[in-house]
Formats: C-alpha cells, sequence, structure tokens
C-alpha cells in the first residue's frame, strides 16, 4: 500500500512538472489585466464537470486575490445566465479534451453577445477545435490519469489546478496585491485574522 501510494504521489508530481512553459501565460496575463484592472470588467471561468469544478475554484481565488472573477456553467448558460457577460469582460474556459460541446456551444453564444470578449483555455490539445477558438491557450501537458481505468479525471485535474494557481500567483504579482488588499477581501476566519496581523505589522514599519 505504503508503495502504491508513493507511485500515485510521484505520478501526479511528474505531470505537473512536465507541464508545458509557453507563451500563453503571459498572454493570459495580459489579456486578463488589461480587460479587467484597466477596463474594469471581470473574468468569467467554465467548464464541464470535473473541469467545472476547477474552473470554480479559480475563479474564487482569483476573486480573493484582488481581480473579480466568476463561474458560469456552460449549461445554465443556455438558459439565461449568460447574461453575467459584459463587454469588457475575459471568458476562462477549461476543458482537457478541447473538445467539450457544451463549451464550444457557450462561445459560440458569447461569439453572438459579445464577439469581441477573449477567450482563454486550458487544455490538452492545441490542435482542438476550442484551442483554435481561443486568443490564446495554455496546454497541461495531457498527463495520463492516475485513475486504474485512465478515465476518471485525476491528474488532469490536478494540473488544471496547478495552472490555475500559477496564473492567480502571476497576477498577484502584477497587481502589486499585499496583505492590507487581502484582508479587505477576506475577513473572517483564520486568513482573515492572519492576513489583517499581517498588514498591521507592514503598516507599522
Amino acid at each position: 500500500m505504503v508503495e502504491r501510494i508513493r507511485e500515485i504521489f510521484n505520478n501526479e508530481a511528474s505531470a505537473i512538472n512536465n507541464i508545458p512553459i509557453t507563451e500563453g501565460y503571459g498572454e493570459a496575463i495580459e489579456i486578463i489585466y488589461n480587460h479587467v484592472h484597466s477596463k474594469k470588467g471581470k473574468l468569467v471561468l467554465s467548464g464541464m464537470g470535473k473541469a467545472g469544478q476547477i474552473a470554480h475554484n479559480i475563479a474564487t481565488t482569483f476573486s480573493s486575490t484582488g481581480t473579480p472573477a466568476a463561474y458560469l456553467h456552460p449549461s445554465e448558460a443556455q438558459h439565461g445566465d449568460l447574461g453575467i457577460l459584459q463587454e469588457d469582460d475575459v471568458l476562462l474556459a477549461i476543458s482537457n479534451s478541447g473538445k467539450t460541446r457544451e463549451i464550444i456551444e457557450l462561445i459560440d453564444l458569447k461569439n453572438n453577445l459579445y464577439p469581441e470578449i477573449p477567450v482563454i483555455v486550458i487544455t490538452s490539445n492545441g490542435n482542438s477545435p476550442l484551442a483554435q477558438k481561443a486568443d490564446c491557450y495554455i496546454l497541461t501537458g495531457a498527463p495520463a490519469e492516475v485513475c486504474p481505468l485512465g478515465l476518471t479525471p485525476t491528474t488532469s485535474t490536478t494540473v488544471m489546478t496547478v495552472i490555475g494557481d500559477t496564473l492567480v500567483v502571476l497576477m498577484m504579482e502584477k497587481i502589486g496585491f499585499n496583505a492590507t488588499d487581502y484582508s479587505r477581501r477576506h475577513h473572517g476566519g483564520y486568513l482573515g485574522s492572519v492576513s489583517r496581523k499581517i498588514s498591521e505589522e507592514e503598516q507599522g514599519k
């Protein structure tokens, strides 16, 4: 059991270390910065199934670190939730295959409403329909799933999460987000108290 657990850990770590580092990161950060921080739009994330859960997590992390973001369910978008979009927003879509029907349809619907909204895609396939529709895309490296069936999103969602974390950290650095900024957005709980303490210490210097 111990050896098997270590093997799973090593496979996940290897997948993270093999995520391609491309110009897509810099392009994505510039797009998000220009639309959200300069034009005062917001970042809207979307994904279906497990990828959607990752998209929702990334959205909340962006929001708590100074970049307003929201999650849009691609199916609910077809029933009115598309109205969350505004002309200065950015759409970040996540699909491992790059062929998810609901996400492709979401981009088409977005184009009917606000064709000028740029699209960023996180995917394993740079030649996929979604990547071809995107203004820029970030590749996952297409890691094999640690699931014994090779089917359940496991390693792929781990990699998506790391990519999301990377984008968040890069944006925090770009906008100079500090503990005071954090405390104003995260008042409750342990993190709220810690951020306020750090903020007070920084202001006392």
